[in-house]
């Protein structure tokens, strides 16, 4: 097994923005899709979860999002223990975007998208125009603000589910599959999107190269456990050890083979 070396370079006394302690979850068929996971991450970090399909990824995601709860283990996020009692508190640090853009876009307007979850709130129109305005200027969608979603682009959508979240001003952000069925302009766009972006960033992800760009640390996962956890690089370029996780270099590197 590959020790993470970024995990075992910080001392006790470190800040950590996220703590992952021994979690597990098992579906109600009996399938444990998350065994014994443990993991810190610090503010500011960008790192990239990969693994083959039906290894935990998105539903290492949703435990940290709360839509699942862990049957044993613990999730700290921002000092706080993740519970039934937390989970509004945590859920407001937290920017969370969908595998589907679909999935989170439901409204008649882009603008009224953008603006559901700080109406929710109960924040003043004025506000929530200014946020709105903001979020979308700073992700390149502000000329979609008038336009039902059902008639953007992928690249489009993806861009406006960002905008939903910024808008709610988290300091962490969970990005599910965040390239999936993007062309490579609207890839290309995403991608400097979230190398501008200064948050805390967790992503799943199939894209390696993606990765390869955006993360410096990156978590392997394999039926439910981590099987590698440190620098990008250093197993993007490891091809036995991908092979033998179902996974493939990125094409960066199998352009230069």
């Amino acid at each position: 097994m590959y020790i993470g070396w970024i995990v075992h370079r910080l001392s006790v006394g470190d800040h950590m923005i996220i703590n992952v302690s021994d979690i597990c979850y098992i579906y109600p068929d009996g399938h444990e899709a998350i065994r014994n996971v443990s993991f810190s991450v610090q503010p500011g970090e960008c790192i990239g979860v990969i693994g083959a399909n039906g290894a935990g990824k998105s539903t290492l995601l949703k435990l940290l999002v709360g839509l699942y709860m862990p049957q044993a283990g613990e999730i700290i996020i921002n000092n706080m223990r993740l519970s039934k009692q937390t989970m509004r508190d945590i859920r407001r640090t937290i920017g969370f975007t969908f595998q589907q853009a679909d999935d989170q876009l439901f409204m008649p307007t882009v603008y009224d998208d953008v603006a559901f979850a700080l109406r929710n709130e109960g924040m003043d129109e004025e506000e929530v125009k200014q946020r709105v305005i903001h979020a979308l200027t700073s992700v390149g969608a502000i000329h979609v603000k008038d336009r039902p979603p059902y008639r953007l682009s992928e690249g489009e959508k993806r861009l406006v589910t960002f905008a939903t979240i910024l808008a709610m001003k988290p300091n962490i952000l969970l990005m599910d599959e965040p390239t999936a069925a993007l062309d490579p302009k609207a890839r290309r766009a995403l991608i400097q999107l979230v190398r501008s972006l200064p948050h805390t960033k967790i992503v799943t992800t199939h894209d390696l190269d993606f990765v390869l760009e955006c993360c410096e640390r990156t978590i392997v996962l394999a039926d439910g456990t981590i099987v590698y956890d440190g620098q990008t690089e250093a197993i993007l370029t490891n091809e036995p050890f991908l092979h033998e996780h179902h996974l493939e270099l990125p094409l960066m590197f199998q352009r230069k083979k």
